[in-house]
């Protein structure tokens, strides 16, 4: 059997949130989104990469998501998008998705948690250690784990677990217990204390995907140009923890494209519009 094992991707919005303009002439303006992936693979069932926002939050907003949040990204609240009811409209069952794996746990990104509360629930150890440190404030909710998910945490750079296969195209990566070596964490620093990417090899695709999660939020920030959105760019920069951190990681980024842009693609967790490249 091959290791990857990745059988199928799905791209998913998991939560419109407030629509935005782009900066040049083309797209229109679109609905943020919530990007998550739901993975098929061959020996580990379903696995989710991101959440969304999730059942309780389109039900009490304000309960869990908090009042402030809700005020900034106006969400649109549609149960429909929940991952929860996309995964159930393809014909799967919410215990069929055996592993969730989170770039990091702000609320938009891990809201749908208590939605498959058997599964495991895969990230960065100084991610959760900051989550419950922090909790509650504007970017952690422990209501979204109050079901005291199954965590399955990792420490990134530890030099005695270094091995070459861990090398993701200059990136360090660790693999992912019970899951195949074609969905890795790449930790990618600077918007949270423990932020990470998650790289999924798309067979069909013959290439990798990155999902970045909040390491950039707006596609021209990855041109030459490095071209932030005016509104977005808001958000990323009063929600960094290390600016200097959070701009090297995107400036590897950029290097990842132009030295590997033919085997890797890469997209954040809210720019609608490269989400509608996947056509969902």
């Amino acid at each position: 059997m091959n290791d990857m094992s990745v059988t199928k991707v799905h791209h998913l919005n998991c939560g419109s949130v407030r629509t935005i303009d782009p900066t040049y002439d083309g797209p229109a303006p679109a609905p943020a989104v919530n990007h998550c992936l739901l993975v098929e693979t061959e020996s580990a069932g379903l696995v989710l990469v991101e959440t969304g926002l999730g059942l309780g939050d389109v039900r009490d907003p304000e309960g869990t998501l908090g009042a402030d949040w809700v005020a900034m990204a106006a969400p649109a609240l549609d149960e429909e998008e929940t991952a929860v009811r996309q995964v159930a409209r393809l014909g799967y069952a919410p215990s069929d998705v055996r592993h969730i794996v989170v770039t990091h746990l702000d609320v938009d990104h891990c809201g749908g948690l208590p939605d498959f509360p058997g599964a495991k629930v895969h990230l960065l150890a100084p991610e959760l250690a900051a989550a419950r440190a922090e909790a509650p404030s504007y970017r952690y909710r422990p209501a979204h784990w109050a079901h005291e998910p199954d965590w399955v945490t990792y420490e990134p750079g530890r030099a005695d677990l270094a091995d070459p296969a861990d090398d993701w195209f200059g990136f360090d990566s660790v693999r992912l217990e019970g899951l195949p070596s074609g969905i890795r964490l790449v930790p990618l620093g600077g918007h949270t204390a423990g932020h990470a990417g998650v790289a999924v090899r798309d067979e069909a695709a013959g290439r990798w995907l990155l999902h970045c999660g909040d390491a950039y939020y707006y596609h021209r920030e990855m041109a030459d140009a490095k071209e932030p959105h005016p509104l977005m760019d808001v958000v990323q920069t009063r929600s960094e923890v290390h600016r200097d951190l959070r701009l090297g990681t995107q400036a590897r980024l950029r290097e990842l494209l132009r030295d590997h842009g033919d085997e890797v693609e890469v997209f954040s967790a809210h720019d609608p519009w490269e989400f509608a490249r996947y056509g969902a």
